[in-house]
């Protein structure tokens, strides 16, 4: 098949790609053309910009595609211009949402596609974003207007991920743990948890490759073992051989204290992240997110180790100032029993 990425460079594109091109399909990606890729050689390049909408869709106008996997689709505004320019000239389109276009609190834990709402508050820039674009897609699924298949990630880790940890300061998490500073963790640190890895997701993108069966259905995929937050520390501290110190804060507060940074954690993160796949492995046969918790990290940590061993200065100064103000707060509580 002739395959186009809208993307191609991201953590879950590359591994898509990776895929793609192993089971000997022609390879298409847009993007604009800022970032070395390995498998470059054996891609077809197309460079330019989709928020200019005019000439993104006339460039792509002028080819035909077995099908279109969109991953920087993330507003209605975006959505109707891929149908635009992809309307007569694909099989298939099947674009990227996200979990966090759900309505919380969930309907079903573990959450099943067929007895969730949408997102319908703007408070959540992302997740209501995604939630539009995925009305404007349902929509053009009801009129007929050409195959449309939906996907919706969850919180998905892998080599070049930048999303890993409650301030994503990913490598940070490492340097914490080795010279024994805390790492804050939201709430009491048992939300229940899918942590998925990229090379799984992908597995799901492909399988529904051209697949008619997904034809005007939207799934999520994650992995399904079942983990609290806090797990994703301790499984770090594991492969170190380094116990971590967490401090516990709610997320009220962290919201408050960095809103930009802790929008995810309390719009998204405080509500159980369990998720039934029996959809997609009804769509895709065969089907498995197989990778743990403790084989992911690993790949993520040697990724770090590699290229990425860097600490995010700001991020690790409000860690810092998190937890001294805990510390203050603490003390003060327990006086109250002392005195």
């Amino acid at each position: 098949m002739k395959v186009l990425l809208l993307g191609g460079t991201g953590v879950i594109s590359r591994e898509i790609v990776k895929l793609l091109l192993a089971a000997n399909h022609d390879v298409v990606l847009f993007n604009r053309g800022t970032k070395q890729l390995g498998f470059a050689d054996d891609v077809q390049q197309i460079t330019g910009d989709r928020s200019d909408r005019d000439n993104f869709e006339s460039a792509m106008q002028k080819d035909r595609f077995d099908a279109v996997i969109d991953m920087i689709c993330f507003n209605a505004e975006d959505a109707k211009s891929t149908v635009r320019a992809f309307r007569d000239n694909t099989d298939h389109l099947i674009v990227c949402s996200s979990i966090a276009a759900y309505k919380r609190p969930y309907q079903t834990v573990p959450t099943r596609e067929d007895a969730e709402e949408l997102f319908d508050s703007p408070t959540f820039s992302y997740a209501f974003k995604k939630a539009e674009m995925e009305r404007y897609l349902h929509a053009q699924i009801a009129a007929q207007q050409l195959p449309i298949t939906i996907i919706r990630p969850s919180l998905t880790f892998g080599p070049g991920a930048a999303n890993i940890g409650v301030f994503r300061q990913n490598y940070g998490i490492v340097e914490r743990i080795r010279q024994g500073k805390p790492l804050v963790m939201f709430g009491d640190g048992t939300t229940p948890w899918n942590f998925t890895f990229t090379p799984d997701l992908a597995k799901g993108f492909v399988g529904v490759l051209g697949n008619s069966k997904t034809f005007g259905q939207a799934y999520h995929i994650t992995n399904e073992d079942r983990h609290v937050w806090e797990d994703l520390y301790l499984e770090f501290g594991r492969l170190v051989g380094k116990t971590p110190r967490i401090v516990h804060i709610p997320s009220e507060l962290l919201y408050k204290a960095a809103p930009n940074l802790c929008a995810h954690l309390y719009f998204e993160k405080t509500y159980a992240g369990l998720f039934d796949n029996a959809k997609i492995k009804a769509a895709v046969p065969g089907f498995e997110a197989t990778i743990t918790l403790h084989d992911g990290l690993q790949m993520v940590l040697e990724w770090y180790e590699r290229e990425a061993n860097t600490v995010d200065p700001e991020k690790e100064a409000l860690e810092d100032r998190l937890i001294a103000l805990h510390a203050r707060w603490a003390e003060q509580v327990e006086n109250l029993y002392t005195k």
